[in-house]
Order: C-alpha cells, then structure tokens, then sequence
C-alpha cells in the first residue's frame, strides 16, 4: 500500500499546474466552476492540505488497483446467500439509520459548487402565498404527518404538494437529510420546492422530524424507486432537476439500475437535467473490501449488510443514453484525500455526471 501511495504522489507531481480558481460566496451569483484547482506540484507539499485536486495515476498504479479489486473478488458470497441482500435492503438501511440517526454523514455542502444547476433561477422571487398554506394543509402537524410511500397519487393527479412552484427539485436516496437540508436553506424564500424520498421509512422519518423541515418548501416521502410500478407524488415531465447522489451504488447494475434511470427520466421537463455522483471504481472504498464480501464483479456488501456498487464513466454513460438524456457532463473525479494527523493519504475516485432531456425544439 505504501508503495501505491508513494507512486501516486510522484504521479500527481508531474501534472502541470492549473490556476487556481477563486471561491466565490455564494451570495450575488452562482457558485465557482465545479471540481477544485488544488493540484499537487510539489510532493513535499502533500501534508498542505486535506484535499488534492486532478489526481493523475500512471498505468502502473492502475494495474495495481485492478488486481486489489481483483484480489478480494475472488472469494463472493454463495449465490443462496445473495437475494437476502436485495430482497431485504430496506431493513439493513432501516438498521442503519435507527443506529446512526442523523450522524453518520455531514451535509453536502459543496452540491452548489458542483451542481450550480441545483439553484432556483430566480433565488430572490418569493413563493406564492397559496403555495406555503396548500403545503402545509397537505402535509399536516409536523409531529403527526406520517410518510407517504402508500400515497394512492396518480399520474393524472389535479392536485399535488409544490404545484404552484416554478421549479421543482427531487433528491432520491435522500438518507437522513444530508443534502435535503442543504437545499432547503438555499431554496428558502424563492419559489423553488423539494421532494425527497429514500426506501428507509427510519430515514424519511429523521427528515420529517428534523427541526430545519418545511413542508412549505419540501415533500419528504417514503418510495423504494426499484419499484417503477409505484407512483409519485407528482405528475410526470413535472420536475427540473432529479438529485441522484450516491444511491445508484446500492442497486445492483445489471439488474435493474437501467429501469430506475428510465423510470426517472419520465418526471423530467423537456431540458430538465439529472445530476449524478457515486463511487468510481478502483475508489479507496472497493480496494478496503476483504475476501468473501463480493456479491458480484465490483459489487460488494458491507458488515452491516448495505450494498455497494463501484462505476465506470463509461457504464454510467449507457445508464443515461439509454434512458433517452442527453451528456452535459461525465467525467472520473479522482483526488487524493489526506489525513494530516496520522500522515495518510488515500485515493477517492467518484464518478460525476450530468444529463439533460432533450428539448422538443434543439439548442
């Protein structure tokens, strides 16, 4: 490991240098241009900083990655074993969730500086008086709403929680809140409305309960959106932006990650954009992966029986395409992430990606 870490910072070392980019407030304009410009020129300069930018690997290091993966895929988990992790994924988020509440992750504060399209366009204009009484008549008492995930709604819908809003957000796998309540104090006040849904009624009830949630500007809901038969609370070619952020991973690939991105696809406006980050393959997280945790190629099940799956820019391109969208952005964001007390480094690698529904008139 030593070895692939010091390849790594001579590799990154030869990468020439980009000016940096200025980090605007977000106050008075969109955020900066996404992915930093934080580049590693000099490798005595490593223990700088939390975070490098634009990481470089040479062949060699990629081999070595592969063969890691390679390595502790080798031994899976008996295919008698392997529906349980599928059949019953709800109850190991539920599990995580009842045991982590809202302290696992920290909020995404950097989702408008890599997703300015997350920002309502008119962020000064005010909701509609008649949008924050129909939201919080539908949703009720805070302490006594309950989820939505049996919500008989249909596509033919005439009435629906946000239908007076301008511009209509979803975030699915939305966990505990991590990036709902980020977009909440930043839609606040505009007329901007978020739904969100996650298949953990444990994690859509810790949003619900959280003393940030505003059912005036956000729906929060139960869905488990492998389910495509299930509806929505919304009608679809209703929404502008669907937030998919590290929730593709938990479903298997090959099986019916193509149905969910297709299914999702539907509730876009024409020019509506799906944005999407997850776990890139050969990331630090797949290559710590021990023998007999492999489910399938680069898919794996952690200890607590969550899933994990590790991509491609290349796989999530034929994710998108196929679902009819058109690229605006994919590319492999690799940086090397530092832990300056213990003098660690470790190679993050995240797919990041950005899909638009194609207008009936072009660009």
């Amino acid at each position: 490991m030593r070895g692939f870490l010091t390849l790594t910072v001579r590799a990154v070392s030869r990468v020439p240098r980009v000016p940096r980019v200025p980090r605007r407030p977000l106050s008075g304009g969109r955020p900066p241009a996404p992915l930093g410009a934080r580049v590693l020129t000099n490798p005595e300069d490593i223990f700088q900083h939390n975070m490098w930018d634009h990481v470089q690997w040479t062949e060699e290091e990629t081999e070595k990655a592969r063969l890691r993966a390679e390595e502790n895929s080798k031994e899976k988990i008996p295919v008698e074993e392997q529906s349980k992790y599928d059949g019953e994924a709800y109850k190991y988020w539920d599990r995580f969730y009842e045991m982590h509440q809202r302290k696992f992750f920290r909020n995404r504060t950097w989702l408008f500086t890599e997703f300015p399209e997350l920002l309502p366009p008119d962020t000064a204009g005010l909701c509609r008086p008649e949008l924050e009484q129909d939201s919080r008549s539908e949703s009720g008492n805070r302490e006594k709403q309950q989820p939505c995930g049996s919500c008989t709604l249909t596509s033919h819908m005439d009435t629906f929680p946000g239908q007076h809003a301008a511009f209509r957000i979803l975030e699915v796998g939305c966990g505990a809140g991590n990036s709902v309540f980020p977009i909440i104090s930043t839609i606040r006040g505009s007329k901007a409305f978020l739904y969100c849904c996650d298949f953990s009624s444990q994690a859509v009830e810790l949003i619900q309960e959280h003393p940030d949630y505003d059912p005036a500007v956000c729906h929060a809901f139960v869905r488990d959106i492998c389910d495509t038969r299930s509806p929505f609370p919304f009608p679809p070619e209703s929404l502008d932006i669907i937030l998919v952020v590290f929730v593709l991973s938990a479903i298997h690939p090959a099986r019916r990650a193509q149905d969910v991105v297709t299914s999702l696809a539907g509730f876009l406006k024409q020019g509506g954009i799906m944005l999407f980050r997850d776990y890139g393959r050969y990331d630090l997280a797949q290559l710590r992966f021990k023998k007999g945790q492999c489910l399938s190629e680069n898919f794996y099940t952690r200890q607590d029986g969550t899933c994990v799956y590790f991509f491609t820019k290349d796989e999530v391109h034929r994710l998108f395409s196929d679902a009819g969208l058109e690229e605006l952005q994919n590319l492999e964001d690799r940086r090397l992430q530092v832990n300056r007390g213990k003098k660690v480094v470790m190679h993050r690698v995240w797919v990041q990606s950005k899909y638009r529904k194609p207008s009936l008139i072009s660009d």
